[in-house]
């Protein structure tokens, strides 16, 4: 019994110095792609590119209704965390090692915004960590109003459509400010995976995507159930 828990010991020892090396080298060649990203262009050019397109919207011209889908539908602890939601990141570590690849992200709008400045879609461990290090970046330099103002400038809505400005007038021929609270929450539901829930390729799915925005906008108090239940 004693040579069986001698083994047990041993192997545990190895897998924790495997553990801290594996993660060592993550971070460390995350680092690097953050180091050669902001190196290439730094943050506030990148935000200022951004914000210089003839597209763009402050957020006073985006509909609150809007603002909030997003928040309630990607990142529900959004104003409350800095940059990393350590619940959901937890929750899709243990997924994540479980399937022993990226399965699920728990990304905040920070660093989705991270990701949408300066990296694909490529799903990496090192360049979630590089990812991770640019949200901190935004979060340190950026109030939570710019970083949501930014984010829904820059999401990517299917059809070629980036930024709600865009989106507004490319599905429904109206600006944002003239959305319906049923246009705003259809739309807040495409981000999420646009290949899939895009109006062109299915209004059914992207109307099942639609029921879990408005159902997350009353969970977290941004609508009622009678103005909800007024939707179409």
């Amino acid at each position: 019994m004693k040579k069986f828990f001698k083994i047990v010991k041993w192997f545990l020892i190895v897998v924790f110095i495997f553990i801290i090396f594996v993660s060592s080298y993550v971070f460390i060649e995350g680092r690097q792609i953050y180091l050669d990203a902001i190196e290439k262009t730094s943050l506030s050019d990148k935000v200022n590119s951004i914000k210089n397109s003839e597209n763009y919207l402050s957020l006073d011209k985006i509909p609150d209704d809007f603002e909030h889908a997003i928040i309630a539908i990607e990142d529900h602890r959004f104003l409350k965390h800095h940059g990393i939601d350590i619940i959901a990141t937890c929750r899709a570590i243990v997924n994540n090692i479980i399937s022993f690849s990226i399965v699920e992200g728990g990304s905040t709008i920070t660093q989705q915004l991270a990701k949408n400045l300066y990296f694909t879609q490529e799903q990496k461990f090192t360049r979630k960590v590089a990812e991770l290090l640019v949200a901190f970046d935004l979060e340190k330099n950026y109030s939570k109003n710019d970083i949501l103002e930014l984010y829904i400038n820059t999401i990517y809505f299917g059809d070629g459509y980036y930024g709600i400005k865009e989106a507004s007038n490319g599905y429904f021929g109206k600006e944002p400010d003239e959305l319906t609270l049923d246009e705003i929450t259809l739309l807040a539901g495409i981000p999420n995976a646009p290949s899939v829930y895009s109006l062109s390729n299915s209004e059914e799915l992207a109307r099942q995507r639609q029921k879990r925005v408005i159902d997350a906008m009353i969970k977290y108090g941004y609508l009622d159930s009678e103005a909800a239940n007024a939707l179409p």
